[in-house]
């Protein structure tokens, strides 16, 4: 899962962005929920109907016993706690060479955006998965660090750059034949405005239409209380704690080794649907 890690620590409170309170009340949009049973504490998770795939999928998992015994295999202090991978179950064995099974993706951006207490489903990077598909079995919950305006922009901006290099190369791909026959002719003059040529067009395209524009509402939410704005329009959004974030805080605070892998074992217990 190809993540920004590098967050500050910031103290955040509990449950100010829910969409519910945490007295346990029906989540909009969620009719169905899971519960993971985990040795620091139960969370609860409302899953949205509309990410149906997700949804069924994460039940689908629930009800076969795949979450039972597994390992919270990767915890970033002020930006998500992430479980779900089989092979981190007592005994097993990852067998490097099966390939990973994925879902496809259901972005609903930005009415689903990576707030405090988001549950997402994890995946690769976009280069080895340009659909940015999900992965199939693992999960993340947010905890995530509040931004400034200026970190809200920087967002838009990195995004955007990172948008237009890609479109750059597309069009020097698209333009081989012509940028060859300069370097062959050494025509360094041509070749120069050439390439300067294709990557204002490059930069001009995106920012008429920009990869990420964050409304009002988010921009205020991400200030007064905190998520993970830079997985927005990324990553799937498929649900959100509606109860156990105390349990999701005390989990992020567990020591690390350099692979954010926590230094002594967390479990997933059990894990059911709440009927």
């Amino acid at each position: 899962m190809n993540m920004r890690k590098n967050v500050n620590i910031l103290t955040l409170l509990l449950c100010l962005l829910a969409t519910v309170s945490c007295s346990g009340q029906k989540t909009e949009g969620a009719s169905k929920e899971i519960v993971l049973e985990t040795t620091m504490g139960e969370i609860r998770i409302a899953l949205y109907d509309d990410t149906p795939g997700h949804r069924d999928n994460i039940i689908a998992n629930v009800k076969a016993g795949v979450y039972d015994g597994v390992l919270f295999n990767r915890v970033i202090r002020n930006f998500m706690i992430q479980a779900g991978d089989p092979d981190t179950r007592p005994g097993e064995v990852k067998d490097t060479t099966k390939a990973v099974e994925r879902i496809p993706a259901e972005i609903v951006w930005p009415k689903h955006y990576h707030k405090r207490g988001m549950v997402g489903a994890a995946r690769d990077g976009d280069e080895e998965n340009p659909k940015r598909m999900s992965d199939k079995y693992q999960f993340y919950i947010v905890t995530g660090k509040t931004c400034l305006e200026e970190d809200i922009a920087g967002y838009e901006d990195a995004r955007a750059q990172r948008d237009a290099e890609e479109l750059f190369m597309k069009k020097q791909l698209a333009n081989k034949d012509k940028l060859d026959e300069k370097r062959k002719a050494r025509d360094k003059y041509g070749l120069s405005d050439m390439l300067e040529k294709l990557q204002d067009e490059a930069r001009y395209e995106i920012s008429e239409n920009p990869p990420i524009t964050y409304p009002q509402e988010l921009r205020r939410a991400y200030k007064q209380s905190g998520g993970a704005p830079w997985l927005d329009n990324e990553y799937t959004v498929f649900g959100e704690v509606v109860e156990g974030m105390g349990v999701v805080e005390k989990i992020q605070k567990v020591k690390t080794d350099g692979a954010d892998k926590p230094l002594r074992e967390i479990r997933i217990v059990r894990a059911y649907v709440k009927e």
